[in-house]
């Protein structure tokens, strides 16, 4: 078991850049198929639905990018985790309008909430771009990607 100290030396040796962005690109495919499945049964009523569907895929491959180059986690993850940051608020926006649309809007919020668009859903997709962003700023570790004398 690692103590306070060696984790806090591994994040100075830049493995977390490593582990941010790989946990990026999963929560990015896991997101998106969940996603999919939701506003498919939603029948995909409005064309914006898709947009979150379509970035799921892409920030897996910039998860994986950067995972595995260098330069890909300082310029196409932060890219792509910045178009889900802003998708995810755009998302939570929307739903908050579709909760208002219900019938009953805020005034019935307990029965809206529950039954209506998920109302924090879209902010896991933000949570996501934000480990994403938070991986480009960290530093890399010499000598990545070998792990073989772990």
């Amino acid at each position: 078991m690692r103590g306070p100290a060696e984790r806090l030396a591994l994040i100075r040796e830049g493995r977390l850049q490593r582990v941010l962005s790989l946990a990026t690109g999963l929560g990015s495919a896991v997101t998106g198929a969940e996603i999919y499945l939701e506003h498919d049964r939603a029948s995909f009523g409005n064309r914006v639905m898709w947009w979150p569907v379509w970035l799921g895929p892409i920030g897996l491959a910039a998860g994986v990018a950067g995972w595995a180059d260098r330069r890909a986690a300082r310029t196409v993850l932060p890219a792509v985790s910045a178009a889900l940051v802003a998708n995810g608020l755009q998302g939570a926006w929307l739903h908050v309008r579709g909760i208002a649309a219900k019938p009953g809007g805020w005034r019935m919020a307990r029965y809206n909430l529950e039954l209506g668009p998920p109302l924090f859903a879209p902010l896991m997709v933000s949570g996501v771009g934000a480990l994403g962003l938070l991986a480009a700023v960290t530093r890399r570790e010499p000598g990545a990607p070998s792990r073989r004398g772990r």
